[in-house]
Formats: C-alpha cells, sequence, structure tokens
C-alpha cells in the first residue's frame, strides 16, 4: 500500500491471428468486499521469436478494481482498452465467479432439562459453546456455561456430538448426558436436540449480485468542528492534504462505489445554518439541490462538501435521526431485496438526539439498510459505542432492534504514526465495510428472500474476452 508497484499476477494463454480471442485460462484470486483490490490488464502481440515481453507490441492495458468485476451486473464487467490516443482500441470483457466447496449451512435447535444451578439467589441462564474439530474430523463438543454479567461464566458442563448423530435429527439418539466431573464423582443433566435443518449457503458475492447498493453519505457541519478557515479545524481545507472528513469520506466511498452501478449518491449534512435566511437544517443538500441531492461518484461528493462549507455556517445540535430517517423512507419503500442501502455518517461531537436515533435505529433494522459511523477528532465517542450495538442489541421503548445494522468507528485509532495518510484509509475502509455483507445476508435471511435463479453457466471461452 502507498505505492504504485505493480505485482504480475498471471498471464493467458497465446491465442494465435485473431483480433477477437477467446482465453480460457482462470486466476483464482481471494476477494475481500472491505478492501480496493486494484487490477492492471496489459495487453500485447506476441513475438514468438522472444521469449522477453519488452519485445512484445505493447496493444493497450485496462485498469479496474475486482469489486468492480463483482459489483456489475451479473459480475461481468466491459471496460475500453487504453492505448494509442486517438484510437479505439477494443474492448476487454471481465467475469468473476465464485468458488465454494461447500454451500450447505445447519441450523441447530436445542433444548435442556434440569440443568445445575449456578446462581445462588436464582436460577442458571445458560448458553452454549460449539467447538469443532480439525478439517479432518467430523467431531462437535458443546460446552454448557451459566452466563454471569462479568463474564466470569460457571461450566455446567460438555459432551461431544458429530454431524452424522445430528443429522438423525429429534430421537434416542440424539439426548446428550451433559457431563461435568468432580475429584470423587460426577454428575450429569440432560440435553436434546429439538430439530436440524440443512440450508444452502448464500454467500454476499454472487447470489445477490443483481441488488443495487445506495450509497448516501451525512456530515456533521456542527460548531465543534471549529472554523473551517482555521487550521486547527477538523474542516479545514488545506491545499495540500485531505482533513479528516475528506480522508474518511474517500476511503469508504471509494470501495462502495464500486457496487453502485450508477455511481450517483446523494450527499446530506446536518447541524448548520443555511443561506440565506439563516435557518437550521438537519438534513439539507450538500449540492444546494434538495430535489435532486445526488453527487456524481466520490469525486462529486468531495465537491458538493467543499462547496457546502463555503455557504453554510456551522451551527448545531448534533442530530442523528433526520438524516436516518431520510434514507429509511427510500429503504421503506424496497422490499423484494433487489436494492439495499448504505448511509456513511461522519461526526465530531457527542450525539445530541440519542433517544431519537435509537428509535430509528430500531425502525432501520427492518429495512435493508445498513449504517456506518466515523467519529473524527479527539472527542469521547462512548454513545456511539452504544449504537454500535455488538455487545447489546439498540432497543428504543422496549424493544430491540431486530438485527445489528449499526457500525462505529473513531478514525483516530486508524491513523498512521507514519503519516501515511493512504495506509490510514485503506484501514479504516476495511474495518467499517467488513460487516456490510453479513449484514446484507442477514437482511435476506430474517424477509426469507432467496437469490435470483443463477444465470446459464459461461463456457470457459466467455470467462475473458478482448
Amino acid at each position: 500500500m502507498g505505492n504504485k508497484e505493480w505485482r504480475e499476477f498471471g498471464r493467458t494463454e497465446v491465442i494465435d491471428n485473431t483480433l477477437n480471442p477467446d482465453f480460457v485460462r482462470k486466476f483464482i484470486m481471494d476477494y475481500f468486499f472491505e478492501e480496493r483490490q486494484n487490477l492492471r490488464f496489459d495487453l500485447y502481440d506476441v513475438d514468438s521469436k522472444s521469449p522477453n515481453l519488452s519485445k512484445h507490441d505493447f496493444l493497450g492495458q485496462v485498469f479496474c478494481t475486482l469489486g468492480e468485476i463483482v459489483g456489475s451486473q451479473g459480475s461481468r464487467l466491459e471496460k475500453p482498452v487504453i492505448g494509442i490516443p486517438g484510437r479505439k482500441c477494443g474492448t476487454i470483457i471481465l467475469t468473476a465467479e465464485e468458488l465454494n466447496c461447500c454451500r450447505e449451512a445447519v441450523l441447530m435447535q436445542f433444548c435442556a432439562n434440569k440443568l445445575d444451578k449456578k446462581d445462588f439467589f436464582g436460577k442458571s441462564d445458560p448458553f452454549l459453546v460449539f467447538f469443532r474439530s480439525n478439517e479432518d474430523g467430523r467431531t462437535i463438543k458443546i460446552e454448557v456455561y451459566d452466563w454471569d454479567r462479568d463474564g466470569s461464566h460457571d461450566f455446567i458442563g460438555e459432551f461431544t456430538t458429530s454431524y452424522r448423530e445430528l443429522s438423525r435429527g429429534q430421537s434416542q439418539f440424539n439426548v446428550y448426558e451433559v457431563m461435568i466431573y468432580f475429584i470423587d464423582f460426577f454428575s450429569y443433566y440432560i440435553l436434546y436436540i429439538l430439530n436440524l435443518n440443512l440450508e444452502q449457503f448464500v454467500s454476499f458475492m454472487l447470489p445477490f449480485n443483481r441488488t443495487q447498493i445506495n450509497f448516501t453519505v451525512a456530515i456533521d457541519f456542527t460548531a465543534s468542528n471549529g472554523n473551517p478557515a482555521h487550521p486547527t479545524s477538523l474542516h479545514y481545507m488545506n491545499p495540500y492534504q485531505l482533513n479528516a472528513y475528506g480522508m474518511a469520506l474517500r476511503a469508504v466511498g471509494e470501495i462502495i462505489q464500486d457496487y453502485d452501478t450508477d455511481k450517483m449518491f446523494p450527499a446530506l449534512g446536518f447541524g448548520a445554518k443555511l443561506p440565506p435566511d439563516g435557518r437550521i437544517s438537519h438534513e439539507f443538500a450538500l449540492n444546494g439541490n434538495p430535489q435532486n441531492p445526488y453527487c456524481n461518484g466520490i469525486d462529486g461528493v468531495m465537491e458538493a462538501y467543499y462547496m457546502s462549507l463555503k455557504s453554510v455556517q456551522l451551527y448545531g445540535p448534533t442530530n442523528f435521526a433526520p438524516v436516518i430517517n431520510h434514507v429509511a423512507r427510500y429503504a421503506a419503500s424496497i422490499k423484494d431485496g433487489s436494492q439495499y442501502f448504505v448511509l456513511l455518517i461522519v461526526t465530531d461531537g457527542v450525539i445530541s438526539d440519542m433517544a431519537q436515533t435509537k428509535e430509528s435505529i430500531v425502525n432501520a433494522a427492518k429495512l435493508p439498510m445498513s449504517i456506518i459511523i466515523v467519529g473524527v477528532g479527539p472527542a469521547e465517542f462512548d454513545a456511539m459505542e452504544e449504537l454500535d450495538g455488538d455487545e447489546i442489541r439498540v432497543s428504543s421503548r422496549g424493544v430491540y432492534a431486530e438485527r445489528d445494522i449499526v457500525q462505529f468507528v473513531p478514525f483516530r485509532d486508524y491513523i498512521d504514526r507514519t503519516g501515511n495518510h493512504i495506509l490510514s484509509m485503506a484501514r479504516l475502509a476495511r474495518d467499517v465495510l467488513a460487516e456490510i455483507p453479513d449484514q446484507f445476508l442477514s437482511y435476506m435471511r430474517v424477509r426469507g428472500i432467496k437469490p435470483s435463479p443463477a444465470p446459464p453457466p459461461l463456457c470457459l471461452s466467455d470467462l475473458i474476452r478482448i
């Protein structure tokens, strides 16, 4: 990272005397949704007399990312070859397919009877921990614990089984003695399986690759960020490098825009006084057009962001609910899995409408939607950790969110100590986007939305064509 060097990954076979070659060779790569994986394809006309690449005639090259291929319609990307200026040099067609040796998942439900009482003033709060053996075995070990708030969970017992035994379902074969041994004797309790279902495993990459990812940006324009004209401000427009907001926007936006086919993103601001009357808004369009807040790609978002800094007055308070509800209104109209919405909120301070934001998140958890919150600056972000919901699910008025849709990270944890901003941005993007595929799939599973039928299998000659 941070340099412009390229590593050769492989070469296709040579096809003689044709301007429309169908290459057969495939290349296997690791795919990471949360990372920007740059690819370059160089095309040559081979001089059969020389094995040296520099002796061959260079025809052109193509730049793209692996995310662009995966995120394109049908995971099939067509791009023009860049070669001789002013001359059409043809196109290259790139197709991705996922390699997965197993597409099955097992859903199990257990029930226990007469577990040991570990709490002095009450009954046990049991939970199970599953352990599998190495890849060459099928044995499963299950431990039973009594949950304690301080993390010092009490061990109740354990037993071992296998997938073969579990697959027999509810029967005398799947009644287990949960054993716990003492010095001179042992006790046991009964645990048995209620049901077991085998389901086809669904991954993020291909089954739903026809889903449109809609990316929305929301930026904090409250006065706590400092005067944008001063170098100490988090919104300071340094002519030589991006500020913290700019780095967060570009880090996330450059990756996620590969999954948005039209590359048009709504960009919103909140917490500012707007011209000409100075009204306070927590849901305004950065480009100044509330009827059409869309910006062309992440570059358009950055341009609108800088334009807003010159025209609005930073004010307050820091309210999240309006921008969350803004995106939720669009997400609520999509129920068939054809679109999924990702909201990026970049903020510097303590949230002012915590109760309203929790209610908005609980409601949004029912929708095809995820929320990324990036905290910039030195402030404490305890409230943001609460919204993240990794440990305790967000709740409002006694109702818990049906799934975890929020990912929060403080940008300061990802800043490279050597000052390498490219590395800082890559680290940030990797962590804030890592949960999106699972959140996307959890929505599809909860709603019972099945993948669209797979297209007919491609011939080998269709994998890469020039």
